[in-house]
């Protein structure tokens, strides 16, 4: 297969390795979508000369139009390959001669037609070889083998013919090359792949209708024959219908057909030409009428096919008939020419056989469908007695109201009213339409679904309201048991849970009390045998008892305290009793000795504790530094503090104590800063007797509409306690206030025998007041929904301050933290703040109050967390190990207490309504006693179980505020856990500081070596502009490309770029800020 002739630039010349030894192989590529190499070949011809031979190949490289790399690689080749590949192309091009035979010749020619639209400028000679190369397509596509018809069609062939057909002039339409064009199509259809590729088109049998507009008739006899047999390829059809309603609006035609009738119509004078179109005409009509949705072999269709077809065929006939096509066959009969004779008795034996079967359906012989009034008494006798005729009448009613002037748009009225009517014809109960739709996305069949009768819509809205009101019953009926269900489920849990506690807790209390019960069986076993031996020692005639023993005189007991246990009875045998115990001596117990002091040596008895405290070694700074504001805990108070554990003298052997006093000294000058201060902050009825509130009975009245509740509904909740869940926690919330007050019982008291007139309010009020102690049930009842919710948010905040305080007395990190900020303090502090051996915690958040005097922006805090970062990485899990901090610290103890004590006196006041309640006579219904006694016995042992946990809490949290010797008295959860989470939210700023800083340090750093890099590069170029300009000259497109690759061309722009950049760059330095460098501002 040989490349097809092409200019210098249409084929890509592309060479292998020329590193290889091998000969190369030359590869031509066509359109980038397709590739084949000619084989390397032994050259038959003699080499010539070297000097030849250079002449020779300049001009074959020359041709190739290559870039300056691959020139040099082409004459650095050797001479051998360079004949060789000269040969080779010399051989491809004597190929190439015929290259007529290939599409792509023709497309490029179709092209290059295209573009030059006009033949005004044409001789004679350039429109007959523009008219030979069109057919020679022709006879190509007709002749050449499929290859070549595959290949035409892969390279969108096609697309070249259509684009030409819509580019084309008047005198190129008027020519033959427009009817060869057409013809080429026509070759194309011949195959049935060509055929596909035509009807797949978007817009091929489109732009072949608008051939029709030409006068010349074998081009129009040419497009006629097209869409004549187009009509008979599946699925043609429609295109072909579509093509000509396209062609309407191109010709701007009234109606589709029109220049089909009026040719069909028109004299020529030219006898055999005007024969021909009008026998094309008639076979297109016929094909049209006849074929796709109107076909007329019906044998193997149904009887609805039938129908649809008929109507089909007598909708597109009557399109032709109101154009005048009958009188124009008439005349057509003057030419007596036998095929198109046999055109005609096709038309009018269908038309016959049609609309012999339409009348059929009216059982008559013949329709006059010229006749208005005939075929209103038809229509009239069809619906007459039917559900139709109503309608039918409405239509006439309306058409006579419809608005008609003889100048104006009122015929759009009736045009739609047409176009309505004709689809509601030809339209299949499938939704599809045969004929290009009249009205686009108008279904007929999902009209009519919709406009069914409207006695059964009205049934049906009527019984799916019905249902829908069945429906939410039933759903309020399945919430309403939801409720319940979820209740009882959760209130067994909840008694589940209990039980399992009770049960835990009486088998540790039954476990202890064994234990005790061992204890005092042993305790008394020892005291009966102490005392058996006393007295047995004793003996008789012994010493006088001293006070206290058996049968001496018992002194008397200290005040306040407590009276010694009495002598056990004798034990059997005759020997006395064991004397009792001694007392204690006066003034109680001597006072426990204090614990040692830090280096071993007791203090002097009365002497304070400090005074023997070692002084601390601490490395003294050679320069004054910044003082850290912290508070220093007092020596007497270290005892059992953290601080007992903590030594910083370890933490100066690690430290670097210059980089420290340079950073944080007191003397150093400070430097220039612009500082920014952005601290601003911006801040009819029947009269109704109704003898309460007026305002009370409106507000009452909201509520119970709310509630949508009886009263007696309400009651039964209230007395059984709301076993069905009706009343939520919100309207009991709302019913508490309104309760029955006495001023309201005694005024409805005195009206209550006129019980029917009340108003909704009173009666309400009225019947509630009947309920004993019905303001407290509906307390119990609301403190019994609400009491899982209230113990559900009393528990969080106790666990938050039980896991708070676990967390600051376990924490390592902490504690190896306030070891280095220890080490800190005494190195930065002289005289009276310094020598400490602790802080109180309250300093942490004053860390960072101290700046450094190299640069304001780093504080001690930011110094810490690097020295932290380097020297103590485990400190880093610090907020891992205080991560309940934040809750513990939202935990105020007042309200908590506050909260704890309302749910003891609500328990409290249940239980005593529960004591009224089991005093009184229990009514049919009144299930308070038994609910309530459930409740409060889980109610109870959940409670306790609160107050064990706030009791644990407590003691946790006096203990964290003692390890970090603060006072337990005046420090609150909030306050000391605040302090802590204040500190971490700070620590977890400054990282991110210290990282941004990082960050643009190395920026910073990565812009300086640009900017060096920058600058070696330019004065790289500036030598070798140098170079450049001492060297040889060349030609002027290779000097534009030399200055191109070294950047010369762009000399202006660049030197006016640069004082831009130094002017920028002045004004930063004036302003102490450095903007930095990049790709854009350079």
């Amino acid at each position: 297969m040989a490349p097809r002739k092409r200019s210098g630039r249409g084929i890509s010349f592309i060479f292998c390795c020329f590193r290889s030894s091998d000969h190369p192989e030359i590869t031509y590529r066509l359109r980038n979508d397709s590739s084949f190499a000619l084989q390397t070949m032994e050259p038959a011809l003699p080499m010539p000369p070297v000097e030849e031979l250079d002449v020779m190949f300049t001009e074959l490289v020359d041709e190739l139009d290559l870039t300056d790399k691959h020139r040099e690689a082409m004459f650095a080749l050797p001479a051998e390959k360079k004949w060789q590949i000269y040969c080779s192309k010399k051989k491809d091009q004597e190929e190439n001669k015929g290259a007529t035979s290939w599409p792509e010749f023709y497309i490029d020619q179709l092209n290059s037609m295209a573009a030059r639209k006009s033949l005004i400028a044409l001789e004679k000679e350039d429109e007959e070889e523009r008219n030979k190369t069109i057919e020679s397509l022709k006879t190509a596509l007709r002749t050449k083998p499929m290859r070549f018809v595959t290949r035409f069609i892969d390279l969108d062939g096609l697309s070249c013919i259509l684009n030409f057909l819509k580019s084309m002039d008047y005198e190129t339409a008027e020519s033959r090359i427009h009817t060869s064009l057409i013809g080429c199509i026509k070759a194309l259809m011949n195959n049935s792949l060509g055929r596909a590729h035509v009807l797949a088109h978007s817009e091929s049998i489109n732009v072949i209708a608008q051939s029709l507009s030409t006068e010349n008739i074998k081009t129009k006899v040419a497009v006629l024959e097209i869409m004549g047999a187009v009509c008979l390829v599946p699925g043609g059809h429609k295109k072909v219908l579509e093509a000509m309603l396209h062609y309407q609006k191109y010709a701007s035609e009234r109606t589709r057909f029109q220049t089909l009738i009026n040719d069909l119509d028109k004299s020529t004078g030219r006898y055999r030409d005007e024969v021909s179109l009008k026998t094309a005409i008639m076979s297109f009509i016929n094909a049209v009428l006849s074929q796709g949705a109107g076909v007329v072999s019906a044998g193997a269709l149904g009887e609805g096919d039938v129908l649809e077809s008929l109507d089909f065929r007598l909708h597109l006939r009557y399109e032709f008939l109101m154009l005048g096509i009958q009188p124009v066959i008439d005349k057509l009969r003057e030419h007596e020419n036998s095929t198109l004779d046999r055109h005609l008795d096709f038309f009018e034996m269908l038309r016959n056989e049609d609309e012999l079967e339409f009348a059929k359906r009216f059982e008559l012989v013949h329709i006059d469908t010229k006749s208005a009034t005939q075929m209103f008494e038809l229509t009239r006798k069809r619906l007459t007695h039917t559900e139709a005729y109503p309608h039918f009448m409405s239509i006439l009613h309306h058409c006579l109201q419809m608005p008609y002037k003889r100048s104006g748009n009122t015929v759009q009225y009736w045009l739609l009213l047409d176009r309505i009517v004709q689809q509601i014809v030809i339209q299949s109960d499938k939704g599809q339409d045969p004929d290009a739709t009249p009205l686009e996305n108008f279904n007929i069949k999902n009209v009519v679904r919709m406009l069914v009768n409207e006695n059964e819509v009205k049934q049906w809205k009527e019984q799916a309201e019905k249902m829908r009101k069945e429906h939410t019953e039933l759903q309020q009926k399945l919430e309403k048991k939801e409720r319940e269900c979820d209740a009882k489920a959760q209130e067994k849990e909840e008694m589940m849970q209990t039980l399992n506690k009770m049960k835990e807790k009486l088998e540790k209390e039954s476990s202890e009390h064994k234990q005790v019960k061992q204890q005092v069986a042993d305790l008394t076993a020892q005291l009966h045998e102490m005392s058996r031996r006393a007295i047995c020692a004793a003996g008789p005639g012994g010493p006088p008892l001293p006070p206290g023993a058996p049968g001496g005189p018992l002194p008397s007991p200290a005040p306040g305290s407590l009276l010694p246990p009495p002598p056990p009875p004798p034990p059997p045998g005759g020997c006395p009793p064991p004397p009792p115990p001694p007392p204690p001596p006066p003034g109680g117990p001597p006072p426990p000795p204090g614990p040692p002091p830090l280096d071993g040596v007791m203090p002097p008895p009365g002497a304070p504790l400090g005074l023997a405290l070692k002084k601390k070694s601490i490395p003294q700074p050679t320069n004054a530094l910044k003082s850290f504001n912290w508070s220093k805990l007092p020596e007497n108070k270290l005892a059992g503090t953290v601080w007992t554990d903590i030594d910083d003298a370890k933490v100066f052997k690690i430290l670097d104590l210059e980089d420290l006093e340079r950073t944080f000294s007191a003397y150093q000058r400070q430097q220039k800063e612009d500082v920014i201060d952005d601290t601003l902050s911006s801040r009819h009825k029947v009269k109704e007797l109704s003898v309460i509130d007026g305002r009370r009975a409106q507000n009452c009245n909201i509520l119970l509409s709310r509630l949508k509740l009886s009263n007696e509904e309400i009651k039964r909740a209230i007395l059984t306690m709301d076993e069905q869940e009706d009343l939520p926690k919100d309207m009991l919330e709302q019913l508490l206030k309104f309760v029955p007050e006495k001023g309201d019982i005694d005024l409805l008291e005195e009206h209550k025998h006129e019980l029917d007139r009340m108003a909704k309010a009173d009666r309400f009020l009225f019947e509630m007041s009947r309920i004993n102690h019905y303001q407290q049930r509906l307390q119990s009842l609301y403190f019994k929904k609400k009491f899982a919710e209230r113990v559900a948010e009393v528990k969080p905040k106790v666990e938050a301050i039980r896991a708070g305080s676990k967390a600051v007395l376990q924490s390592s990190s902490l504690q190896q933290l306030l070891e280095v900020v220890l080490a800190f303090g005494n190195y930065m502090n002289k005289g009276q703040r310094g020598n400490a051996f602790g802080f109180k915690i309250s300093s942490l958040n004053k860390i960072a109050d101290t700046k450094s005097s190299i640069d304001k922006n780093i504080t001690l805090l930011h110094y810490l967390i690097t020295i932290v970062e380097k020297k103590y990485p485990k400190v880093l899990r610090l907020h891992e190990e205080l991560r309940d901090i934040p809750q513990a610290a939202k935990v105020n103890m007042t309200e908590l207490e506050k909260e704890i004590n309302t749910l003891r006196s609500g328990l409290r006041a249940v239980e005593t309504e529960l004591d009224f309640q089991k005093s009184q006579v229990q009514q049919t219904g009144d299930k308070f006693v038994s609910v309530v006694s459930q409740f409060i016995t889980l109610a109870s042992f959940s409670f306790s179980d609160v107050e064990d946990l706030l009791m644990e809490a407590k003691e946790l949290f006096s203990k964290a505020v003692k390890h970090f010797g603060e006072d337990t008295d005046k420090m609150q959860p909030d306050e000391f856990f605040g302090i802590f989470d204040q500190f971490l939210q700070a620590v977890t700023e400054a990282k991110q500081e210290n990282e941004n800083m990082r960050r643009r340090k190395e920026e910073e750093e990565r812009r300086a070596r640009m900017e060096a890099q920058l600058k070696e590069q330019r004065e790289r170029e500036r030598k070798a502009r140098k170079a450049k300009e001492s060297g040889e000259e060349g030609g002027e497109f290779d000097d534009l490309v030399s200055a191109l690759r070294s950047g010369e061309v762009f000399d202006k722009d660049l030197s006016k770029l640069k004082r831009n950049r130094k002017r920028i760059t002045n004004q930063l330095a004036d302003s102490g800020r450095e903007r930095p460098v990049t790709k854009l501002n350079f």
